[in-house]
């Protein structure tokens, strides 16, 4: 376990973001080993299909996500506070409030899968396809929200290398499970989904066992499974501001994936290239902020505040140094990086592709910012502030992703994307710059 109260800042942000962040691409590979796999050996129809179904599926993970946010914030704060026994309490009632929410929203997703996919505009030739592997996650969702709540629960508490270590194994796992279901078993894009099933239920087991023999604070007994309800309506109102946070972020993604349908199955396939790409390019800053969150609720508990700010500082400069580099390298190779996940035949896919990513590199310097304030309000338990800045950004992405969709092409959504994130940044650090005067009379007195 890691007490981030005290001493060097910059060595705790880095000790623990450099491991998250080894996790964070073992869990993009989750879907990116899919993407590639099913690209290069059902074709770009199946890859189009698996594109669209991915857009309904992080609306879902990211609602159960929501809650082993919510409650890891909560866990880290008690831990903080060194209130271990409200800290098994709280775990206890997410844990069980989290799968009760999961079975819930599995059963009514699997009802309506093919009307949500019909709704997002999925092209009628893909559409079966795309049912196919959407309704396996769904029935694999338990799986995902039980490996999500050990692993936050143990990162709360400053525990980050047995989560990436199964984290790795389960990737590996997905990886052969993928080339055996779809090349030898011949089961398509179900054998994609069904891998990726298998291989989260292998990690929370991992999770499980290990927090089982080792870690006793989060080892809980028949009588600690349970709901306090005073507990649950702070979990849900951490969990449940951040679930609708991710939900409307990702029903904006929805519609946007929308508004890529009309452009034909060619953009569809490169774009949903491309986000794999985001995605792997992103997660540095996406660690950045986990990291900033554990050490800002961590730090809130133990009343430091002065600590949480400089903890926001060092957060921002390494992630502006990462996005400089990674913007120089996209520039540069774009077309390599599009043709990992398609076959060099593909050139319209690529030249797509290529494009989005050169345009989209430009402005992954706006997510320092967001990143970070949205890791900063979440330590904090200030989970409206980062709700209401994705309620800011997400309709000017939708708007304007389809408003200049006729004129950009796909490029329509990193100019969407980028206006979105600047209005985001604008809301956001007005409200950093007012909690710094408060912890820092001297910050005020020289504005």
């Amino acid at each position: 376990m890691k007490d981030m109260t005290t001493g060097s800042i910059p060595r705790h942000m880095l000790h623990f973001t450099l491991p998250l962040l080894i996790g964070n691409v073992f869990q993009q590979l989750y879907n990116a080993v899919d993407t590639v796999i099913v690209g290069r050996l059902l074709g770009k129809d199946a890859l189009a299909a698996v594109g669209s179904a991915g857009a309904v599926m992080n609306v879902l993970l990211f609602l159960i996500v929501g809650i082993c946010l919510g409650a890891s914030i909560l866990i880290a704060h008690f831990y903080g506070a060194q209130d271990y026994e409200i800290l098994r309490k709280e775990t206890g009632t997410a844990l069980i409030g989290g799968v009760l929410f999961t079975i819930f929203i599995s059963v009514i997703s699997l009802c309506l899968s093919k009307q949500i996919l019909r709704a997002i505009h999925t092209p009628d030739e893909i559409i079966l396809l795309s049912a196919q592997y959407l309704n396996v996650i769904i029935i694999g969702l338990l799986s995902a929200f039980l490996f999500n709540f050990f692993s936050s629960a143990m990162r709360a508490l400053g525990i980050i290398k047995a989560p990436i270590i199964f984290l790795f194994i389960s990737s590996v796992l997905n990886a052969a499970l993928d080339i055996v279901f779809i090349k030898y078993l011949e089961t398509g894009v179900r054998g994609a989904a069904l891998a990726t099933v298998v291989s989260q239920i292998v990690s929370a087991a991992l999770c499980f066992l290990y927090i089982r023999a080792k870690v006793p604070l989060l080892t809980l007994s028949a009588d600690e499974l349970k709901i306090n309800p005073a507990l649950l309506r702070r979990t849900v109102e951490y969990s449940g501001t951040y679930a609708i946070q991710q939900s409307f972020l990702h029903i904006g993604v929805l519609f946007v994936q929308g508004a890529v349908n009309l452009l034909g199955i060619n953009s569809i396939a490169a774009y949903n290239a491309v986000t794999k790409v985001d995605g792997f390019a992103l997660l540095p800053g996406d660690s950045l902020a986990s990291s900033l969150s554990t050490f800002t609720a961590q730090n809130n508990g133990a009343g430091k505040k002065d600590r949480i700010v400089s903890g926001m500082k060092y957060t921002v400069v390494m992630g502006l140094i990462y996005c400089g580099l990674l913007t120089l390298f996209m520039s540069l190779r774009a077309e390599s990086v599009v043709s990992l996940f398609v076959s060099a035949s593909n050139t319209e896919v690529i030249s797509i592709g290529s494009s989005y990513l050169r345009l989209m590199s430009i402005l992954y310097i706006l997510t320092v910012f967001c990143n970070s304030f949205q890791g900063f309000f979440r330590g904090l338990g200030r989970m409206r502030v980062t709700l209401f800045a994705t309620m800011i950004q997400i309709p000017i992405r939708v708007f304007l992703s389809y408003f200049l969709l006729n004129q950009l092409g796909l490029n329509a959504i990193p100019v969407a994307t980028g206006i979105g994130w600047v209005c985001m940044v604008a809301y956001e650090s007005y409200l950093y710059r007012k909690y710094q005067r408060e912890v820092q009379p001297e910050f005020a007195s020289k504005e």
